[in-house]
């Protein structure tokens, strides 16, 4: 079923989400962890060569993936939110680590890049980062949440992961390098992982405007920034 995604990231919650469709990893096969906590999860990325229009997994209607009767204020408030928590990070030479060690299967790109994850796998923090904001309804009930890049090149950035998203950090919350961010749930449609900006709108929508499983130049650029860190995240296409 081809995925209707809203193309304006919108309103944003500044309360850490409660998902209850997505539940916890514990009655959905083995758990997995950090590295740092000495858990035994391995990533095996599997390259696929994404094209646009091609999505692997479907939405089901009627899957629990979060809260679907979430509503989204109107963008001007997103804009102060975002204002209020941005820090504004000097750029420096600090690196980062690849936040998607855990992928199992890389997707299209489209305003991000798509993939999917064993249930409870992290999302990791690539450098220090600061949680901006949530929207609770991003895309069938599915969740976005936006952080701030606090050093290397890309510091003062925003990010964002979307979709199959649970135990999301809170927003103002500083996470230092390999933390996570949030945790791939036990149902929804995969994850979307990307560049935004500070103003609620996708940098895909914002510089070149999007139509549903068209490759953007944001989508690309992304895709070459997780390679660049090691991600095997397939071809730029």
């Amino acid at each position: 079923m081809p995925r209707l995604r809203r193309v304006r990231v919108g309103a944003l919650l500044l309360a850490v989400l409660a998902l209850p469709g997505c539940g916890s990893s514990t009655s959905h096969g083995a758990s997995s962890h950090d590295p740092s906590s000495g858990g035994v999860l391995q990533a095996r990325p599997q390259v696929l060569e994404p094209a646009a229009g091609v999505q692997a997994q479907a939405y089901v209607p009627g899957a629990p993936v979060g809260d679907v009767n979430a509503h989204a204020p109107p963008l001007s408030v997103i804009r102060r939110e975002l204002r209020l928590e941005l820090v504004h990070a000097p750029v420096n030479a600090a690196g980062y680590i690849d936040p998607l060690q855990y992928v199992n299967h890389w997707e299209r790109t489209d305003q991000g890049v798509d993939a999917t994850m064993p249930v409870d796998a992290p999302i990791l923090a690539p450098g220090p980062v600061k949680i901006l904001a949530i929207e609770p309804d991003w895309y069938a009930g599915q969740p976005l949440v936006y952080w701030e890049l606090l050093n290397g090149p890309d510091a003062g950035k925003v990010q964002y992961v979307a979709e199959e998203i649970t135990d999301i950090a809170r927003p103002g919350t500083i996470l230092q390098q390999g933390q996570a961010i949030a945790r791939f749930a036990p149902s929804g449609t995969g994850i979307e992982f990307g560049w935004s900006t500070p103003n609620g709108i996708t940098l895909a929508v914002a510089t070149t405007g999007y139509e549903e499983g068209e490759i953007t130049p944001a989508g690309r650029s992304m895709r070459a920034w997780l390679n660049a860190l090691g991600a095997n995240a397939g071809p730029n296409t």
